[in-house]
C-alpha cells in the first residue's frame, strides 16, 4: 500500500493511569475495507474517536490523503470527506428519514454559504438570510440534495422508501441505524466509518445489513468498520485489524487472523487456547 488514505502512526489515548489506545498503527487504502475487531473495551471506539476528531490523542498522528489531521475538529474532518456512524446510533428523532439524511449533506452546500467579508457573525447572518429567502441558486441547490437524498434512502430498499417522510422516533431500532449511515454517505465520503452497525440487529437483520455494506464496497467506498458479529467481518474485510487491552495485537487476511493464535487467546482466554486452535476464532 504505497499511499493509503488514511495512516494512523503511534496513535496514544490515556485516561488517567489507563491506556486505551496504546501505540497503535494501521493503514486503509483507497477502496479498501479493513475491520478493526476485538474483546469489549479493547479500544476500538477510541480509535475512532481519535480518527474523527471528537478526541485528541496524547501522542502519534493521523494522516488523510497525505495530509495530517491530527486533532482537527469533527466538522473540519467532515468537509475532508470523513463520515461516520455510532456505536450507539443517533439520529435527530424529530426530523424525518429524508430530513435526516439531508442533514448529512451540509459540508456540500454551497448556494447558501456566500463568501463575506471577516466581520465576525456575518456570514451566519449572510446564510440564514439566503435560507429564508431561497433565491433561485439555493432552492435548485437543495432540489438537487433532496433528490440525492430518495436515492441514498432506496439504497435501503422497502426498509426506509416507504417511510421517506416518517418522523424517526417512530421507526424500528434497526431503521434508526439504517437511517444514520444513509446520513453518512450523503457526505459523500471519501472514507466511511461504521462503528458496530449491526449492533442490536437480528440474524435477518444483519443478513441485510451485510448486503448493504456489501454493495457500497463494491461502488469503490472506503471503509472502516468495527464489528462483534465476526462472520460478517470475515466475509465482508479485505483485512483485519485485531486490538486487545488498546494494543493491535494482529493484522493481515480474514483467514490468518482468524488462525493467530494471539487473537484466540484475546477472544476466549489462555486457558482454552490450546482446544481451540483447531476451531479458531468463530467464523
Amino acid at each position: 500500500m504505497s499511499s493509503p488514505l488514511l495512516e494512523v502512526r503511534g496513535l496514544v489515548r490515556r485516561f488517567g493511569g489507563l491506556t486505551a489506545v496504546n501505540a497503535v498503527d494501521l493503514q486503509v487504502g483507497e477502496g479498501e475495507l479493513l475491520s478493526v475487531i476485538g474483546p469489549n473495551g479493547a479500544g476500538k471506539t477510541t480509535l475512532f474517536n481519535l480518527v474523527t476528531g471528537l478526541d485528541k490523542p496524547d501522542a502519534g498522528q493521523v494522516r488523510f490523503d497525505g495530509h495530517d489531521i491530527t486533532g482537527l475538529p469533527a466538522q473540519q474532518l467532515a468537509q475532508r470527506g470523513l463520515a461516520r456512524t455510532f456505536q450507539h446510533g443517533r439520529v435527530f428523532a424529530n426530523l424525518s428519514v429524508l430530513d435526516n439524511v439531508l442533514v448529512g449533506a451540509h459540508t456540500r452546500l454551497r448556494a447558501v454559504k456566500p463568501r463575506v467579508g471577516g466581520v465576525p457573525g456575518l456570514g451566519a447572518l449572510a446564510e440564514l438570510a439566503l435560507a429564508l429567502v431561497q433565491p433561485g441558486a439555493v432552492r435548485r441547490e437543495e432540489e438537487a440534495l433532496r433528490d440525492e437524498a430518495r436515492e441514498i434512502i432506496a439504497l435501503f430498499g422497502e426498509r426506509l422508501t416507504p417511510r421517506t417522510d416518517h418522523p424517526a422516533y417512530s421507526l424500528s431500532y434497526a431503521n434508526r441505524r439504517r437511517v444514520e449511515i444513509a446520513r453518512a454517505l450523503a457526505l459523500r465520503p471519501r472514507l466511511l466509518l461504521l462503528d458496530e452497525p449491526t449492533a442490536g440487529m437480528n440474524e435477518s437483520e444483519t443478513a441485510e445489513m451485510l448486503e448493504i455494506i456489501r454493495g457500497l464496497k463494491a461502488r469503490g467506498q472506503t471503509i472502516l468498520l468495527i464489528e462483534h458479529k465476526l462472520d460478517l467481518v470475515m466475509q465482508l474485510s479485505d483485512r483485519v485489524a485485531v486490538l486487545d487491552d488498546g494494543r493491535k495485537i494482529a493484522e493481515g487476511l480474514p483467514d490468518a487472523v482468524r488462525n493467530d493464535p494471539a487473537v484466540i487467546e484475546a477472544y476466549l482466554g489462555h486457558r482454552q487456547v490450546g482446544a481451540a486452535q483447531e476451531e479458531a476464532v468463530p467464523a
